[in-house]
């Protein structure tokens, strides 16, 4: 064979042949979901819908994400590995001062220094890079605009009891990117509701009301989702939110009542996604 045939064979095979690319397997929701170090987790899903609520709020691996008030984990355990090696979760908590004794307060001070090991504990060493922070840390500053993602799941009613929303929603727009997102998902009170009854204490939260404060620091509401919405919760309830499972409150064990409010399952919540504003 010529010269010229020979280039021009080996040229052809060049092009022919398929390009190797490195490829990383994307983090299996099921699986997550169906893990073991969910444990009793699991038995929440069917009123909390984890999957189909990231979906809406447009969580992907690789992304960065705050979680605000991680509490005891929930979303933790299915956020971190779903997050993957690439991504940034961040367990962030208000700025809870010094004082006061154990409890509900003591449980999130110095988030920096007791959160990552807390979450090891939850999901060993795999899944996302895990860092804490309080509102106020300095590491807020080193963080801004480098976040995808800042979620608030059943907390707005403390949040506006307790007096944080001014510097949560502030935070949360040093924090995201531009044109980043920021879901939450909360009690809903019905739309009639007596403001006496939506203060804070009692769980739920007026759906119209969460929109306005939202928007009044600058975010746009882009969707909404009746993914975790429940008819059956009346919303009324004299011991809110926590008179249904999983708390029951002021319902005994082995009562009708207790059954009566477990039939009715968790509460009625509204699914909010809103978009940071320049």
């Amino acid at each position: 064979m010529r010269l010229p045939a020979l280039i021009a064979t080996a040229v052809a095979l060049t092009c022919a042949a398929p390009v190797l690319a490195e490829t990383t397997t994307a983090p299996d929701m099921d699986a997550i979901l169906a893990a073991d170090i969910r444990g009793d987790d699991r038995a929440r899903d069917q009123y909390r819908h984890p999957a189909e609520t990231l979906a809406f709020f447009e969580v992907e691996p690789g992304m960065s994400v705050v979680d605000f008030m991680p509490s005891g984990g929930w979303y933790s355990r299915v956020l971190i590995p779903y997050l993957g090696e690439e991504g940034t979760y961040i367990g962030l908590n208000p700025d809870v001062g010094t004082d006061g004794g154990p409890g509900f307060f003591a449980g999130m001070r110095e988030t920096a220094s007791r959160f990552p090991a807390q979450a090891q504990g939850w999901v060993g060493d795999s899944g996302a890079a895990v860092t804490g922070a309080n509102i106020g840390d300095e590491a807020i500053d080193a963080m801004a605009g480098t976040v995808d993602r800042f979620l608030i799941f059943r907390e707005m009613h403390n949040i506006r009891r307790l007096g944080w929303f001014h510097d949560v929603a502030t935070t949360a727009r040093t924090l995201l990117k531009d044109g980043g997102l920021l879901g939450v998902v909360q009690h809903r009170a019905k739309p009639d509701a007596p403001a006496s009854y939506v203060l804070g204490d009692k769980g739920y939260q007026r759906e119209e009301d969460v929109i306005a404060l939202f928007s009044a620091y600058g975010f746009e509401l882009v969707g909404k989702s009746e993914v975790n919405a429940n008819p059956a919760d009346p919303a009324d309830w004299e011991g809110g939110v926590w008179s249904l499972p999983p708390s029951f409150g002021g319902a005994p064990e082995g009562s009708e009542e207790r059954a009566r409010r477990a039939e009715i399952g968790e509460s009625d919540r509204m699914t909010l996604l809103f978009r940071k504003r320049p």
